[in-house]
């Protein structure tokens, strides 16, 4: 059982938490659904926001789905793949970015102040880049599952919701590369853009994700293997994280390509991992899409976005919260003293 007190120290230790994630409430969800009927509009008529409100009744285990405190977590790493040439931006973009984030300066700032959301920042060793996955595994055993519980410690009771954002330079070639490892099919079907690439720079990130997963497939006998070898400290983060919501009943709204690749890594090992996730939204980066796809989730928004830093998922919590405040705000038709279908 998790112990927020005493993280994992291994991978094997993850590999357990795993084996025993707690599922939804479903007294809490029963509640939801009986009540639904009950309210003054005709049965089905709120589409998705009614599939919404019973979602997070769930997985926040109460019948009144509560949207008063969101809170958006940027995490912060540095990879040695970059070395190869993958990104437009230099690896210093990092810790500046980071500055940017703590003086209100970045995208993610204005839209949680504009949704009215928690902004937190965690710099996950960011000095240090992982080892070049292009060469050699990025962490060991015991550092990828340091991010992970480092990651966890995020989670908090008391948080309604959970965004995993990011902020990693090259994190989009850890991204494909689990995609690769875990999917399959052609280096090319999960390599983009990133930060705006060009035709060169794609081509040498596609072939370092395509060798990458050659060159470790020994090594990836699973999907916390795959992490260890080709993730990057901040993805370890998110994808422990997700776990640590689980076990603490915050439900999850995942961002884009890099938070839903920490994500899949768990995905992989359990199918049903990732109940307690929603997608916020599907960015511009093409693996991204083809992604979601292999979830088996359907996006919230698609506003062509591909920035990162939890910024497309931030953007749909007002969906979330229009949603939980209609089931809990709403008359009854007995109360308002309108008459329902069939009276």
């Amino acid at each position: 059982m998790f112990d927020p007190k005493h993280p994992p120290q291994s991978l094997d230790e993850i590999r357990t938490l795993m084996a025993e994630l707690p599922g939804v409430d479903t007294e809490a969800q029963a509640a939801v659904s009986a009540r639904e009927p009950e309210l003054t509009k005709p049965a089905g008529a709120l589409g998705r926001m009614e599939d919404i409100s019973l979602w997070l009744a769930g997985w926040q285990g109460n019948s009144r789905p509560n949207m008063s405190r969101p809170r958006v977590t940027v995490f912060a790493g540095s990879h040695g793949v970059c070395a190869q040439g993958v990104s437009a931006f230099p690896v210093e973009v990092n810790q500046q970015m980071v500055e940017n984030f703590i003086n209100g300066g970045a995208a993610i700032n204005q839209i949680c102040k504009t949704v009215d959301a928690e902004l937190r920042v965690m710099e996950v060793a960011l000095e240090i880049p992982t080892n070049d996955f292009s060469q050699e595994p990025a962490m060991d055993d015991e550092g990828c599952a340091e991010a992970m519980a480092f990651g966890m410690s995020a989670i908090e009771k008391g948080l309604d919701l959970f965004v995993p954002g990011e902020m990693g330079i090259g994190n989009t070639t850890s991204a494909a590369a689990i995609a690769h490892a875990l999917f399959g099919g052609a280096a090319a079907d999960w390599t983009g853009r990133g930060t705006g690439i060009d035709d060169q720079t794609l081509e040498r990130k596609t072939r370092v994700v395509g060798d990458a997963i050659i060159l470790h497939k020994n090594q990836m006998h699973d999907a916390l293997d795959v992490l260890r070898c080709v993730g990057g400290r901040e993805i370890a983060a998110m994808a422990g994280a997700i776990l640590a919501a689980r076990y603490q009943r915050v439900p999850v709204l995942l961002d884009g390509y890099v938070s839903c690749a920490a994500a899949a890594t768990l995905a992989a090992i359990r199918s049903d991992a990732l109940d307690h996730c929603m997608i916020g939204h599907v960015s511009a980066e093409p693996g991204h899409k083809r992604l979601i796809e292999k979830l088996g989730k359907q996006p919230l928004l698609d506003f062509g976005m591909r920035l990162g830093e939890g910024s497309g998922a931030a953007l749909a919590i007002p969906l979330l919260r229009a949603s939980a405040e209609c089931h809990n705000g709403m008359a009854t038709f007995a109360k308002a003293g309108v008459a329902s279908r069939g009276a």
